[in-house]
C-alpha cells in the first residue's frame, strides 16, 4: 500500500501539478470504471499522467526493485553484508558497453544493448578468472570480480579519453550519472517482464540461500546444490543489474543499502528479505526520482540523488547494523 500511495503521489507532483483526485479519476477511466472526460483539462491530465509520469514511475520501481534484490542476492551468496551489484564488475562493464555505443554513434537501443552485453561480459570474465585458479573459492570469485571491474573501468576511461569532447563525452558523463528520462512505455514494457521474473526466481531461492548461509558443507548435508545455486543466483542477479543499468545508467548505493534496511525490518531470513528489498528498493528510487525532477528547474540526475540519500541512509542505519554484526 505504501508503494501504491507513493506512486500516486509521484504522479501528482512536477512542473504541472495534478490534484490527486484527477490522477485517480484518470486511472479509473483507463480501466473503464468511470467515463473519460472530454474537456481540455482532462486531455491534459491524461497526457501528463500516462505519457510522461507513469512510465518514469514504473521505471523507478522496476530499477529500484531489481537493484535491491540483486544486492540482497549477492550479499546472501557471498555471505558478506558489504557486497553490492558492482562487486563482480557488472556496473563497470555495463558503463563501458554504453560508452562504446555512444562513441560508435549508435542510437538509444544500441547503447542499451551494448550496455547489457557489457555487464554480462564483465561478470563472465570475473567468474572465468576465478575458475582458472579455484572455482570453489569465494575469495577467488571476489578477486576475479575486482580484476574484471578494474579492467572495464580502465576501458571506460579510455573511451572517455578518445570520445569527442563536444558531443560524445557529455553524453557519456550524463549517462553514467544515471537518469530515468529515457524510460519510455516501450522500454518499460521490455524491462518489466524480465525484472518480475528475476525477482520471483531469486525470492523462490530464499530458503536455499538461508541454508547456504550456514556454510557450504552444512548446505550440502541439507541437499542444497551449492555450486549450481551460487552461480545460478549470481547469473540471475547479474542479468537484473545489467538490465537496469542498460535502461537507467549507473545508479549506486541502492543494492547495498536497501537490503540492510529490509533485514532490519523483517529479520535475516532471505525468504522475507528478498521480497521486502524489492518493495523498499522501488520506494527508495521513486523518492529519489521525485526529488530529482522537483528540487530545481533543471532535472538533477537521479544517480546523484540516490548516492546522496544512500550515504545518509547508510550512516543512519549503521549503528543498528553494527549491533547485528556483533551478535
Amino acid at each position: 500500500m505504501g508503494l501504491v500511495g507513493l506512486a500516486v503521489f509521484s504522479a501528482c507532483i512536477g512542473r504541472f501539478a495534478v490534484p490527486p483526485a484527477q490522477v485517480l479519476h484518470a486511472l479509473a477511466a483507463s480501466i473503464g470504471l468511470v467515463a473519460q472526460g472530454d474537456t481540455p483539462q482532462a486531455h491534459m491530465v491524461h497526457s501528463v499522467v500516462f505519457g510522461a509520469r507513469l512510465p518514469r514511475i514504473g521505471g523507478a520501481i522496476c530499477v529500484g526493485a531489481a537493484l535491491s534484490v540483486a544486492g540482497a542476492a549477492y550479499q546472501a551468496v557471498f555471505r558478506n553484508p558489504l557486497v553490492s551489484p558492482g562487486l563482480l564488475g557488472v556496473l563497470a562493464g555495463a558503463g563501458t558497453g554504453a560508452a562504446l555505443g555512444i562513441v560508435w554513434g549508435l542510437g538509444p537501443v544500441g547503447v542499451a544493448g551494448l550496455s547489457f552485453i557489457g555487464g554480462l561480459l564483465a561478470v563472465a570474465l570475473g567468474v572465468g578468472v576465478a575458475h582458472l585458479f579455484d572455482a570453489a573459492s569465494m575469495l577467488m570469485l571476489v578477486f576475479g570480480g575486482l580484476i574484471s571491474s578494474a579492467l572495464f573501468t580502465a576501458l571506460l576511461s579510455l573511451l572517455k579519453y578518445i570520445a569527442d569532447p563536444q558531443n560524445q563525452l557529455p553524453d557519456i558523463v550524463f549517462w553514467l550519472l544515471g537518469s530515468l528520462t529515457q524510460v519510455t512505455p516501450h522500454a518499460l514494457g521490455v524491462m518489466a517482464g524480465p525484472v518480475a521474473i528475476g525477482i520471483v526466481l531469486l525470492s523462490a531461492c530464499g530458503r536455499m540461500l538461508d541454508g547456504l548461509a550456514m556454510g557450504d558443507e552444512e548446505a550440502r548435508t541439507l541437499g542444497i546444490p551449492v555450486m549450481a545455486l551460487r552461480y545460478g543466483v549470481i547469473g540471475a542477479a547479474t542479468v537484473l543489474a545489467a538490465l537496469t543499468v542498460s535502461v537507467a545508467g549507473m545508479i549506486g548505493w541502492v543494492g547495498l543499502v536497501v537490503p540492510h534496511v529490509a533485514r532490519l525490518l523483517v529479520g535475516p531470513c532471505n525468504m522475507r528479505v528478498l521480497p521486502a528489498s524489492a518493495c523498499l528498493g522501488g520506494m527508495f528510487l521513486l523518492v529519489c526520482d521525485d526529488l530529482a525532477r522537483t528540487l530545481s528547474v533543471e532535472e538533477i540526475p537521479v544517480g546523484l540523488i540516490a548516492d546522496l540519500l544512500g550515504v545518509a541512509l547508510f550512516v543512519a542505519v549503521l549503528p543498528l547494523l553494527r549491533r547485528g554484526w556483533r551478535a
